[in-house]
């Protein structure tokens, strides 16, 4: 079949595809993809490496599914076919790297209670810093203008 002989709509079709591919590679070069990822056992961290280049790890502990798993769970990771996804057979846990990069380590509810949680961390600092402000008479009232920009 010659081009002369394809209808109106086919033409229109084969008109797009070079634009179509201009788009999918801008998209392809900007994206962030796994090429790796492991754990790694002596520093208790996960090692995500990117397309490119670079690399980024974080503690299993901040992401959902997978902060009391073994480290036996923990190295057994799948990547998406894109490298857009992670997958943790073992766990049935999923995260994208973009979410990854982005400080997002599992869903909105979930990231609500794990931050409600590192809220009421006690540290010596947070001590210390209770100890100071009860010595002065408690946490300081808010001023009329301050509580105005709340």
């Amino acid at each position: 079949m010659t081009k002369a002989n394809l209808s109106d709509w086919v033409k229109a079709e084969l008109a797009q595809v070079e634009a179509a591919q201009a788009r999918g590679q801008v998209e392809h070069t900007t994206a962030l993809r796994a090429l790796s990822a492991r754990y790694d056992s002596r520093k208790k961290c996960i090692v995500i490496g990117l397309e490119n280049g670079s690399f980024f790890s974080f503690p299993p502990d901040l992401a959902q599914g997978l902060a009391h798993a073994r480290p036996s769970e923990l190295a057994d990771i799948e990547i998406s076919p894109q490298g857009i996804g992670l997958h943790w057979p073992k766990l049935d846990a999923d995260l994208t790297v973009e979410g990854l990069l982005a400080g997002l380590f599992g869903s909105r509810s979930w990231m609500r209670a794990h931050a409600a949680r590192a809220g009421r961390v006690r540290s010596p600092a947070k001590a210390q810093a209770a100890k100071v402000n009860g010595a002065k008479g408690g946490r300081p009232r808010k001023t009329p203008a301050e509580s105005a920009r709340v």
